[in-house]
């Protein structure tokens, strides 16, 4: 197993240097999801992983990322269910959140294949329900993983409402999960370039290294294993989605791809760096005017 590479510089030391957090979304959705995601991070550039609380594999999840203490964790709320051979349910009892079968509606917004029964801003939703879903998310998350360090939104869910948005940014600062992107001045990176085989994602990835200026980047995908059961787990317009989430494991455990990281001199860092470093900040202000 290698080593993951040096993580964050104490704070005040990474001026003008590239930095990049690394994250990986859904762990827990499936059983191909979870070796695989901690393989990025034993084997690769990923600091950071989402898990879902309400997806079928979490305890395996769970399991598994208490036994990796540097990883860091964030949990992905989530109030929707999007493939079509798998389905997950809320935590609590939240008929205004579910559809016929009391499965989470696989869409937040109106889709051409579900329509607007299949979309949850098209049904008429209940804040409270909202709220006690969340809340009971991240009871559960907390319990399992006592090192989680930050809240992220499932499927965007958070543009629903301006009343959805504030609510998810109320339970992440009463929770201390709030780790604020947007304040830090993080920027989004993207594939650079073709991305649809593995040795495509290689070669974008590594142009998107070569190609970020110094600052704060962050980079998300869905890591999985290609396996039989992630061929069956698909919806419209996403049928390839072994193949792809394939490719995402293997640009990020690439040697060439590690190698370039090294060579730029880029800072591997994740959301718990960052709440680190805007800690020891506010502490070296406590006190002056």
């Amino acid at each position: 197993m290698l080593a993951p590479p040096v993580l964050a510089a104490p704070p005040g030391t990474d001026a003008g240097r590239v930095r990049l957090i690394v994250r990986g979304d859904d762990m827990g959705f499936s059983h191909a999801s979870n070796p695989s995601t901690l393989r990025c991070y034993t084997e690769g550039v990923m600091r950071s992983v989402e898990v879902l609380a309400v997806g079928p594999w979490f305890p395996e999840a769970a399991r598994m990322l208490r036994e990796e203490p540097g990883l860091d964790v964030g949990l992905h709320l989530a109030l929707t269910s999007e493939w079509d051979n798998l389905k997950w349910r809320p935590l609590t009892d939240a008929p205004s959140l579910v559809n016929a079968g009391g499965f989470f509606f696989p869409m937040i917004w109106p889709h051409p294949h579900y329509g607007k029964e299949g979309a949850l801003r098209e049904q008429p939703w209940k804040i409270d329900e909202i709220e006690r879903e969340l809340r009971a998310q991240i009871g559960l998350a907390r319990r399992e993983l006592p090192h989680l360090s930050h809240l992220s939104s499932h499927m965007g869910f958070g543009g629903l409402s301006p009343e959805v948005e504030a609510l998810v940014k109320s339970l992440a600062t009463e929770s201390g999960l709030l780790v604020d992107l947007e304040g830090r001045g993080v920027k989004s990176a993207r594939w650079d370039g073709p991305h649809e085989t593995g040795e495509e994602k290689v070669a974008s990835f590594v142009r998107m290294l070569e190609g970020l200026e110094p600052g704060t980047w962050l980079f998300v995908d869905h890591p999985a294993d290609d396996t039989p059961e992630m061929r069956a787990i698909h919806h419209v317009g996403y049928e390839n989605v072994a193949a792809d989430r394939q490719g995402v494991v293997d640009a990020w455990t690439s040697p060439l791809v590690r190698q370039t990281v090294e060579r730029r001199g880029i800072r591997l860092v994740s959301y718990r760096d960052l709440a680190a470093e805007e800690a020891s900040a506010t502490a070296g202000g406590a006190g002056h005017p």
